[in-house]
């Protein structure tokens, strides 16, 4: 005789639960919530005013319907401004002169405060600094003022010695003179990055030069140089940029030379004269975007000259 066995339900399947999050996945999130908030502040301040400006450049005010779309109208005429060219060549030509003797004067500061053999090195050190805490429109100021042939320094030193010194503020000197106090005001700012590249270089390689009788010039030109070169390239570039960035300066010295700096001398002042004068804002824009354009490129290729090996 057969007995039935009672059948018991089958238990219900739970759902299948998720692995738990791994050490890796967990540090992946956290190094977003660390840099989440600069990503934020660097798309508000800096990739939402390009997407701005780069909208605006796409547009025209017209005295008959208002702002219109364009395209590229506004790219084909700043690529035929003759104003918005002689203003980058102006500032390139600035750029071959000045860097040179800037970078040049702060890396000979440097090397003869490593050498340590500067009596007062200290002193020194922060005399060549101080000019860059200084604003660049206090700085240009003061400069503008030393220039004056009327009441400046420079026409007090006319009037004491019967001199007739040329004019700084004329229309052949006035871009020599702004590089002068370009050069003043950064120079103590290249110096401190060439001298604190120079203090990191191993004391075995000159240990090793010196027992070799390798003399001042060569530590320099086969330790100091090759081992600064990131900092040269790095200066370099800072340099090609605020070069082409070139405003404070004349700005502030066009009320005292209207004649030699006119609203177009460097493409930062012409943009700033057609935003601001002109009331041109979406050419402004184009010009500002242009600019930009041929910076960049200019300065990645320094980059990529400067850290190519064996140049």
């Amino acid at each position: 005789m057969t007995t039935l066995q009672p059948q018991v339900a089958p238990e219900p399947r739970s759902a299948p639960q998720a692995p738990p999050a791994t050490g890796r996945e967990r540090r992946s999130w956290t190094g977003w919530g660390f840099i989440g908030p600069f990503v934020a502040v660097f798309a508000l301040v800096f990739l939402a005013p390009i997407a701005y400006s780069v909208y605006l450049s796409l547009f025209r005010d017209r005295l008959i319907g208002g702002t219109t779309f364009v395209g590229l109208d506004n790219y084909r005429q700043a690529l035929g401004d003759a104003d918005f060219w002689a203003a980058f060549g102006r500032v390139s030509l600035f750029l071959c002169v000045q860097v040179p003797i800037m970078l040049g004067i702060a890396l000979l500061v440097a090397l003869a405060l490593d050498s340590g053999r500067l009596y007062g090195a200290d002193f020194f050190r922060i005399s060549v600094f101080l000019p860059y805490a200084v604003p660049a429109v206090v700085a240009t100021l003061m400069w503008g003022f030393m220039y004056g042939t009327r009441f400046g320094l420079l026409g007090d030193l006319d009037q004491a010695f019967g001199l007739s010194l040329p004019d700084p503020l004329s229309p052949d000197l006035v871009l020599a003179s702004i590089g002068n106090i370009v050069t003043w005001e950064f120079v103590g700012y290249n110096m401190l990055i060439f001298y604190s590249a120079l203090r990191v270089i191993p004391h075995s390689l000159y240990e090793a030069a010196q027992i070799d009788g390798a003399g001042q010039i060569r530590v320099i030109t086969a330790i100091k140089l090759p081992a600064i070169r990131g900092a040269l390239v790095i200066a370099t570039i800072f340099s090609v940029i605020g070069s082409f960035q070139l405003f404070n300066e004349p700005s502030v010295l066009q009320k005292l030379a209207p004649n030699a700096i006119t609203t177009d001398y460097t493409p930062n002042f012409y943009t700033y004269s057609l935003s601001f004068s002109g009331q041109q804002h979406n050419y402004s824009a184009t010009v500002a975007i242009v600019m930009g354009l041929i910076t960049m490129v200019i300065a990645y290729a320094v980059q990529l000259r400067g850290m190519r090996k064996g140049a």
